[in-house]
């Protein structure tokens, strides 16, 4: 049974979609908000199990002189090879799930979990609604020349990359639109907030009285 206390709302969308504004928008409003990358990041510093099992899987070549994960090296490896990135899937996702879901467990109130692969990791499973965040390839792209300095064909492709939207969009809850302006996005971030459960909304996302992630 889901605690009353709290309410877990998942974020997703592709690449410069503008997930993170909109995570922002849920934060101002009282949300604590768990960064699934930032999770992540945590989990593979020298002497954490996690860098210990991706070092077993891809080979020494993958980690720095002073421990720490070349996150380049690994990258060259399993963006060229399918299977090798379904192994890191495999390895990173239920250590990044299960430390995030201990995060969630002491925390009440709204609860918002931005992370790219939400729902591919089955994490969606875990939440009590998804949102998903979408916009145009042409936003995107122009989004990414604009904060990576990269080539309109370099910015496409890696738009083009991006897992379909049809999958997500099956299993979002409430779709939010970032095509347009920031205040058309605000508004219907309004709108599905006004949706969440009342009693949590009041009594929780107080941000003099809500508890902060660790």
């Amino acid at each position: 049974m889901r605690d009353q206390r709290r309410f877990v709302l998942g974020v997703t969308g592709n690449i410069a979609t503008g997930k993170s504004t909109v995570v922002a928008m849920l934060a101002e409003r009282g949300a604590t908000v768990i960064d699934a990358d930032r999770v992540y990041h945590e989990l593979i510093v020298p002497g954490q199990p996690l860098l210990d099992r991706i070092r077993e899987r891809f080979g020494a070549g993958v980690i720095d002189a002073d421990g720490a994960l070349n996150r380049t090296a690994l990258g060259a490896i399993v963006f060229n090879d399918a299977a090798a990135l379904a192994d890191l899937d495999r390895l990173t996702h239920p250590a990044v799930i299960a430390a995030i879901d201990e995060r969630v467990a002491a925390l009440r109130g709204i609860v918002v979990i931005d992370a790219v692969k939400l729902i591919e990791s089955g994490h969606a499973e875990h939440c009590d609604q998804v949102w998903l965040v979408v916009a145009g390839p042409d936003q995107q792209a122009a989004r990414l020349m604009a904060r990576s300095g990269l080539t309109r064909a370099d910015a496409e492709r890696r738009v083009g990359a991006q897992p379909p939207l049809g999958p997500k969009l099956a299993r979002a809850d409430v779709v939010i639109d970032n095509s347009g302006t920031l205040d058309a996005t605000q508004v219907q971030v309004a709108a599905a907030w006004q949706r969440l459960p009342a009693a949590l909304r009041r009594q929780y996302s107080d941000p003099t009285t809500r508890e902060e992630a660790p």
